[in-house]
């Protein structure tokens, strides 16, 4: 019988490819996790922008399997071709229909260029279609290199990590090569500052309601939520004080807005400041990877470590749809506070002097520990699961 060798390969911080079973049993893993803490109320028909992965296709899987919401994502990625095995998120979005669809729950899937009015237009005739022409939570996870401009096309902004004022010096992971090197970025220009917003702002998210909402699919009670980020005070410089920080803070700009517009009809726009996860996009953030690895080491010890599944079910059971929301001063909610808790930042900010690019070493707990989660999110390292399949199993695979 003819095997393929799925072999890993990963080029600075990208992963270049995948294994399709490795995914398909991280997938049956995080909804098993969801399924044994229970069924909870809340939502019945459900959006996800940026369901294909991460903290989108976490609460894909918690909607649909902790409330047995229907559900329909929106990702971004690239199928299988002769040569190449297509994209983690391509396959996540599969397998997650595959087990939906076993489990008698609705599940559809758009793989579409998340900021194009196309996609906007496509998504609300599925809606009236398939999801009896409303919705009740629309979940806004998108991370993105570039937006192209919804009124000129031939305008496209590009979004840039960068800090703001002053170069920023910091050491970050190269899983390639498993060494921390230094890294410094220049400060952005205020041209780049401006398009960061554009691409990672709130305009995409109030655009996507304002549109849903003209067209009546909207239900009373509607709420939806943008994920953000705030951070720890070592991370500040590169991230809550640069390019992206700025971004978020218009994101939740966005966010009161539409708070003002969805209250009449009972409605609800929530910002969730989640916590520092192991993802494709913040692997390449500088300094990140290290702060991450200094976390998870001190959580292992404290036995605190969450993964997007954890993190987004609590989020979503506890404080979305519960009764034991945690709110800071300006309205948005705090699943991260576990992770900013004062005996845990300092904790990880007397282990952070101990990893440079110096005396790195890959014996450290916490960098096993992120760069098992980096390898699952293309499901190598799983357990349990070969790096060689079958060609006839690759061949049954549904597509």
């Amino acid at each position: 019988m003819t095997q393929l060798t799925l072999t890993e390969k990963i080029q600075g911080n990208v992963a270049r490819s995948v294994n399709p079973l490795g995914l398909q049993q991280m997938m049956v893993n995080q909804i098993k996790t969801v399924v044994d803490h229970g069924a909870y109320m809340g939502a019945k028909h459900a959006l996800i922008l940026g369901g294909s992965s991460s903290y989108g296709l976490a609460s894909r899987i918690t909607a649909a399997f902790g409330t047995g919401a229907a559900t329909l994502s929106v990702g971004y990625e690239r199928p299988p071709r002769p040569d190449f095995l297509g994209t983690a998120g391509w396959w996540n979005q599969v397998f997650f229909k595959q087990v939906a669809d076993k489990a008698g729950i609705l599940a559809e899937n758009v793989n579409a260029d998340v900021f194009l009015p196309a996609t906007k237009r496509d998504v609300i005739a599925a809606i009236k279609e398939k999801f009896g022409g409303q919705i009740d939570l629309l979940v806004y996870s998108i991370a993105a290199p570039k937006r192209q401009n919804p009124t000129d096309p031939d305008e496209v902004w590009r979004s840039v990590i960068k800090p703001l004022g002053e170069p920023v010096t910091d050491d970050t992971l190269d899983l390639e090569h498993e060494r921390l090197v230094s890294t410094t970025l220049d400060p952005a220009t205020a041209a780049e500052v401006a398009a960061t917003n554009h691409v990672m702002g709130g305009e995409d998210w109030e655009l996507w309601v304002h549109t849903l909402q003209a067209a009546g699919v909207l239900a009373d009670n509607f709420k939806t939520i943008l994920f953000s980020y705030e951070g720890p005070r070592v991370t500040a410089p590169i991230y809550h004080d640069g390019t992206l920080g700025q971004a978020k803070r218009a994101a939740e700009a966005s966010g009161r807005r539409l708070q003002a517009e969805l209250a009449p009809t009972g409605g609800e726009a929530l910002v969730s400041v989640n916590r520092s996860v192991t993802t494709k996009a913040s692997v390449v953030i500088p300094g990140f990877s290290r702060y991450c690895m200094a976390l998870y080491q001190v959580e292992q010890a404290l036995g605190g470590h969450e993964q997007p599944i954890d993190h987004i079910d609590r989020l979503f059971r506890d404080m979305v749809y519960g009764t034991h929301r945690e709110m800071d001063s300006r309205g948005r909610l705090r699943p991260d506070a576990r992770e900013l808790a004062t005996t845990v930042q300092d904790a990880v900010e007397a282990l952070m002097p101990q990893i440079t690019h110096a005396n790195f070493t890959t014996d450290l707990p916490g960098y096993q520990q992120f760069r098992q989660e980096f390898r699952q999110l293309n499901g190598f390292g799983v357990a349990g699961v070969p790096n060689v399949m079958a060609a006839d199993e690759f061949d049954n695979l549904s597509f």
